[in-house]
């Protein structure tokens, strides 16, 4: 089972490691996607009927974009754990593996035959790794979870949104992929330590907890006074000014984190000068102004277009950008420079495109090295290797 990837890529950093892919929907194909993109063989064990989102999102000649987006740079195996024999195909898999990741709830895959001890008997050196809603202990292990729910418990949804409005969620399903980047962390960490102990261990994170993490200096804030952080918008929660303003043709994002920012912002304006009066002297008192100094500002933001505001604040030292919809972004120079967009080619069928890799390594890059499979595309191939393997001991 060595055979080579369709590109010629050089090895990833995590070449020579294998994973078995339980996963399915989301946060747990995000998890292999990224270990799969540094150069781990990953087997994507899929059900008969397959990852239910093969049939979601956009389909072009009958093929989910969406399913490809995270599953490129693996191989699909179909197995019918309901069987004795597919559970046994999986025992086989498992043997010759570095890594396993499901996302079944708490306790579902032990009561399937692998519990943790059963898998340290099949491979002493399997690190296992799941990807739950709300960790494996507490009154909640049994809850159904998905994003919306995670971001509504996590307190991220309560800080979001406009302070007189209704909490928003976040349009990606961010607990989904912060889930999935925190277990392949973990994976990677484990691998890691397995050098010295050379056994595998357990890897865990969840949807809420992974959110609860990315509170950062909004949790921070709340520990220090006990009070709640209010809604705030666009408007930074603890600095001003700070969020979108408007230009004669849409709107700037604008983000003067000190007060060398604001400075070097102001005077792009001609209005340093605000900043000698006394509701403007300093943060805490631009933030109990903030209305007014938002007002002022618009007023001259107003008067110019986006392109030459963003040019001027840059040039300034001061960040800024324009608010870009896709289109605009998947077409921008720096987002092509950095190849952010990236293109799977399959023979006979139209191109896939989908976002490139944000985690640049110089020796061992990660690379498109398989298209996204097709289901059970490599089931003759894998399950004939291991039982194979099986017999030759």
């Amino acid at each position: 089972m060595t055979d080579s990837d369709i590109t010629g890529a050089p090895a990833g950093a995590l070449d020579g490691i294998r994973v078995v892919d339980l996963t399915r929907i989301l946060a747990g194909p995000f998890c292999t996607l990224l270990l799969a993109d540094m150069g781990a063989d990953v087997i994507k064990v899929e059900p008969p009927a397959g990852d239910p989102v093969r049939g979601q999102g956009a389909m072009v000649e009958g093929y989910s974009w969406y399913f490809a987006q995270f599953n490129r740079n693996k191989k699909s195996v179909v197995l019918d754990l309901y069987t004795d024999e597919g559970k046994a195909d999986l025992t086989r898999l498992l043997e010759t593996a570095d890594v396993v990741v499901e996302n079944y709830r708490p306790g579902v895959f032990a009561k399937m035959g692998f519990s943790a001890e059963r898998l340290a008997e099949i491979n002493p050196r399997l690190i296992c790794a799941s990807v739950n809603g709300y960790g494996s202990s507490g009154p909640y292990v049994d809850r159904p979870a998905f994003d919306f729910i995670a971001q509504a418990m996590s307190g991220f949804m309560a800080v979001n949104g406009d302070p007189d409005g209704p909490p928003r969620r976040a349009a990606p399903p961010i607990s989904d992929l912060i889930a999935g980047l925190y277990c392949a962390f973990g994976v990677v960490s484990a691998l890691q330590a397995r050098h010295t102990t050379g056994r595998g261990q357990q890897v865990e994170s969840s949807l809420t907890g992974g959110l609860i993490s990315m509170m950062a200096y909004l949790s921070a804030e709340y520990f220090a006074t006990g009070a709640n952080p209010t809604r705030t918008g666009n408007n930074h929660p603890i600095v001003a000014p700070y969020g979108l303003f408007q230009a004669a043709d849409g709107e700037i994002a604008v983000a003067p984190s000190n007060d060398t920012f604001v400075e070097r912002f102001l005077r792009v304006l001609g209005l340093e000068g605000l900043l000698r009066e006394p509701d403007f002297a300093d943060n805490a008192k631009r933030m109990a102004n903030r209305d007014a100094l938002n007002a002022r500002i618009n007023a001259v933001t107003r008067e110019k277009p986006v392109d030459h505001w963003i040019d001027a604040i840059n040039k300034a030292g001061c960040p800024a950008g324009r608010v870009m919809g896709l289109d605009e972004v998947f077409t921008d120079p720096q987002v092509l420079a950095q190849e952010m967009v990236i293109q799977s080619e399959r023979e006979g069928r139209t191109p896939i495109r989908m976002t490139g890799f944000p985690v640049k390594l110089s020796q061992t890059p990660a690379a498109l090295r398989q298209p996204p499979p097709e289901l059970g595309e490599h089931t003759e191939q894998i399950i004939t290797f291991v039982r194979n393997a099986t017999k030759s001991h």
